[in-house]
């Protein structure tokens, strides 16, 4: 299992924890007892939720023109018509997926194409799964232009309660492939797609995805 650059400092820190609260626990004079062992259980539960939190793991795309992955793991909590707010125009097909804490959280292309717009927005940290959080919170834009199709899609990466971190390796004029990673998010989050209006969408509201496999749309 890989690790992702993101999780590296934070592994350190939450496994140098662990590791001293054990070496004092098991070095105090009283024989260690069930209680000791007790003690150490929070700090290496810590850190085996980072580990399991920062994981990297291999995913296989298997490129179709016109379609539109699934860009996180998640749960698909939006399926709706809204107006596009800018850079894109006119209506969209909004598509949102809930990350929370237990999925994998790296970002990876919806499609394959190059990226025409990045901006970050400052806001606030809403929970992730509240519908307000798409327009209020904390977030990145990105519209890449589809290589096969040459329409456009909004991506918005959304930081949420817990995750006050959004990690964006995008920048306009960068080509990615289809399935590629773009960027990372810490803790529970979610993930907007704004589609053209003429998709054929292909998940269901409380259906779960996997970055980089699952079908969420074709564009015409």
């Amino acid at each position: 299992m890989h690790i992702h650059r993101e999780g590296k400092a934070t592994l350190l820190l939450t496994g140098s924890i662990a590791v001293a609260a054990t070496i004092v626990l098991l070095t105090l004079p009283a024989q260690p007892g069930l209680l000791h062992y007790l003690l150490m259980l929070p700090g290496w539960a810590l850190f085996g939720l980072m580990v399991n939190f920062f994981r990297n793991p291999a995913r296989q795309t298997t490129p179709q023109p016109g379609a539109v992955i699934a860009p996180c793991d998640g749960k698909v909590v939006v399926i709706e018509e809204v107006n596009a707010p800018a850079p894109l125009h006119g209506k969209a097909i909004q598509v949102s997926i809930f990350m929370n804490p237990l999925n994998v959280h790296v970002n990876r292309s919806p499609v394959a194409g190059q990226v025409l717009h990045q901006e970050y927005r400052p806001g606030k940290y809403l929970m992730a799964f509240d519908p307000k959080s798409s327009e209020l919170n904390e977030q990145t834009w990105l519209v890449m232009q589809d290589a096969h199709t040459g329409k456009s899609v909004g991506i918005k990466q959304i930081a949420g309660f817990l995750a006050r971190r959004v990690v964006c390796y995008a920048k306009p004029g960068m080509s990615y492939v289809q399935g590629q990673e773009f960027g990372f998010i810490k803790l529970g989050s979610r993930v907007d797609l704004l589609l053209p209006p003429d998709a054929a969408v292909h998940v269901q509201l409380g259906q779960k995805t996997r970055g980089a496999e699952t079908l969420i749309a074709r564009i015409p």
